[in-house]
């Protein structure tokens, strides 16, 4: 079977896991939560430090929740995440996501936030959640569109970010603009056109509290995480470059008429 190909390129540097245990499924997976009933068995790909997981798990109090990664590092800090809360109903796996270790027609629902845009063969990912999915189930996606992502006001540092960003992702094997691309690759892996259903989501910062969380965790991720250090390795940028564009996060963060909103692809496919 396939393995990964793709390097995940920001890591789990605490800047990267600062804006990943803000996720919820309310902000994260809104689109897929009308689905879910009480009973439900659900797989949870690319779990990170597993507030989504938990999140899942609570919905599913006489079901059970798998968070798989493929960095086994992060699992410490997503078992916490569950336990702290309680929670009896969820477990965490290693995997990759090109080759679940799962039989066929395991799981109600199968859901993946933010990892196909990080995965070498997104068409195989898919195709591997549709085999473990149960007749009737759903796969859930939703990733990031970072060449529709906005701001304001414009800086010539932000928009070097935008162009390193996208240069680094792809030198690292994966698409930063995947969320226009699902259905796309749905289709590609076998689903139905009738069995999509497309939708939009969108994360806005702008208050003072959010523009100073976000400006500081890209500056800090710019120039210490695993992203920084494949930027500069793979001859994309100069610390010096780095340290610009992290300055210009900064200032972004500071301005008051500071706005930036992400958009994301959604898509649920019924097996």
């Amino acid at each position: 079977m396939p393995q990964e190909s793709a390097v995940y390129t920001h890591g789990h540097h605490e800047s990267v896991l600062r804006s990943h245990t803000w996720r919820t499924a309310a902000n994260s997976a809104g689109y897929l939560l009308d689905a879910l009933r009480p009973h439900m068995q659900i797989l949870d790909i690319g779990c990170g430090p597993g507030t989504i997981t938990a999140d899942l798990a609570a919905l599913v109090p006489d079901g059970r929740v798998t968070g798989l990664e493929r960095a086994p590092e992060v699992l410490e800090q997503a078992r916490a995440t569950a336990a702290g809360r309680g929670l009896t109903n969820v477990s965490f796996a290693v995997g990759d996501v090109h080759a679940l270790d799962y039989p066929d027609d395991t799981f109600c629902v199968v859901h993946a936030h933010q990892v196909l845009q990080h995965v070498g063969d997104p068409v195989q990912a898919l195709r591997e959640m549709r085999r473990v999915t149960k007749p009737g189930g759903i796969v859930a996606v939703r990733d990031a569109d970072h060449s529709a992502m906005a701001w304001y006001p414009e800086s010539d540092g932000m928009t070097d970010w935008m162009r390193l960003y996208q240069r680094v992702a792809r030198a690292n094997g994966g698409e930063p603009d995947a969320g226009r691309r699902l259905h796309a690759w749905a289709r590609q892996a076998g689903f139905a056109p009738d069995a999509l259903t497309a939708t939009a989501g969108t994360w806005c910062y702008h208050t003072p509290q959010e523009r100073s969380w976000w400006s500081e965790l890209w500056a800090d991720r710019t120039v210490s995480s695993s992203y920084a250090r494949t930027a500069v390795d793979g001859g994309h940028a100069t610390p010096s470059e780095l340290d610009r564009i992290a300055q210009a996060w900064r200032a972004w963060g500071a301005d008051e008429d500071g706005w930036l909103a992400i958009l994301h692809g959604e898509l649920l496919c019924r097996v």
